[in-house]
């Protein structure tokens, strides 16, 4: 009798079979960290109302919340420690009306099917969904800042970041450096949608933050050194770098007349559908450079990319640069070639947010 199914055949039915439950695991998760994130908001939005039923009641709020942490642990166990209790009210104060601006109103509207029903029953919550898990949240109740929490938030949702990320994104300073070079209504319009790519200017960074390569502010090392980092930690780079890259290749060879040229890095961005060329400098940037990489771009626009493929973006990444410099250097109605920073250590965000005063 002749085998009903090879090895191989049985092999790839089985691989499908585990995504599927897989996947399926993944979503009874997301739903029950979903669920149970919205009953925290409720939870904080009792012990709120609780407290608003009169002065005394208010003043004696910790007394409450012990009295409140003993029943319920005794009930549930775990999980209702004071602490926990407390975050669950400031979770309501921070997240709890008006919220007409908040990312998770904009995202409700977008996911309202997905999350509106479990097993036929109604999700409890409020009029919002909350879409990251309950340690993202405690995280985000700590920044002050109402635009700069909602839009943390908003790319933490739509970007999937661990918390391990959100937490670097946050210490690096991404918001007040992308806001540096935006008008009050940019910085409110990216507080409620997050970081919009549309044009070649919003993938640029300056400065790039690079303090996962460990590298010393005031350490000496190549350039290929910096390279061979940056590959080392490619993942963290890629974050870093945004939204919509993929890695293309390192070192890329360029040949025209017999003559070779090299890319250091070459990327591509999916959103704007366009090469990104970055070339890495561990000095000062001169106008050879921007030249060299002008150079680059109109190499793979006329060589390489494809006709359906928007223009080639070019990044030359310094320790310095001379923005009058730059200025002089590349067209007036440039598109296309750039000139940024790079630190290896994380930025003063205080003194970012003085400058965005």
């Amino acid at each position: 009798m002749s085998e009903l199914i090879n090895d191989a055949e049985l092999k790839d039915l089985a691989q499908r079979i585990e995504n599927l439950v897989e996947k399926s695991k993944k979503q009874v998760l997301n739903h029950v960290n979903m669920v149970m994130v919205n009953t925290y908001f409720e939870i904080g939005r009792a012990i709120v109302e609780n407290e608003q039923q009169g002065d005394a009641r208010a003043a004696y709020g910790q007394s409450v919340l012990k009295a409140l942490s003993k029943k319920l642990n005794a009930k549930f166990g775990k999980g209702f420690s004071v602490d926990n209790l407390e975050n669950m009210r400031r979770f309501y104060l921070t997240y709890g009306e008006p919220i007409s601006e908040t990312s998770s109103r904009i995202l409700e509207s977008e996911k309202s099917e997905t999350v509106s029903r479990i097993s036929g029953e109604p999700i409890v919550r409020s009029d919002r969904a909350f879409l990251l898990s309950w340690s993202h949240y405690i995280f985000l109740m700590k920044i002050g800042n109402a635009e700069e929490r909602n839009f943390y938030e908003r790319e933490a949702i739509q970007e999937g970041w661990s918390l391990r990320e959100l937490k670097r994104q946050f210490d690096s300073a991404l918001f007040e450096r992308l806001a540096l070079s935006k008008d009050k209504q940019a910085v409110t319009e990216m507080s409620r949608q997050g970081i919009i790519i549309e044009n070649p200017e919003d993938i640029v960074k300056d400065p790039y933050i690079l303090e996962f390569l460990g590298l010393p502010e005031d350490s000496q090392y190549s350039e290929s050194a910096l390279e061979q980092k940056i590959i080392d930690k490619l993942q963290a780079f890629l974050l870093e770098l945004g939204k919509g890259y993929t890695f293309v290749g390192r070192q890329v060879r360029l040949t025209f007349d017999e003559k070779h040229f090299y890319v250091d890095l070459v990327f591509f961005n999916r959103l704007l559908q366009c090469f990104v060329l970055i070339d890495l400098k561990i000095g000062e940037i001169t106008h050879q450079d921007l030249g060299q990489m002008q150079m680059y771009v109109h190499y793979y626009d006329r060589k390489v990319k494809l006709p359906s493929e928007n223009p080639t973006v070019g990044i030359v990444l310094c320790k310095k640069k001379d923005d009058t410099l730059v200025e002089l250097t590349l067209p007036e109605d440039n598109t296309q070639i750039f000139a940024s920073r790079y630190q290896t250590v994380l930025p003063n965000k205080e003194e970012l947010a003085k400058l965005l005063k």
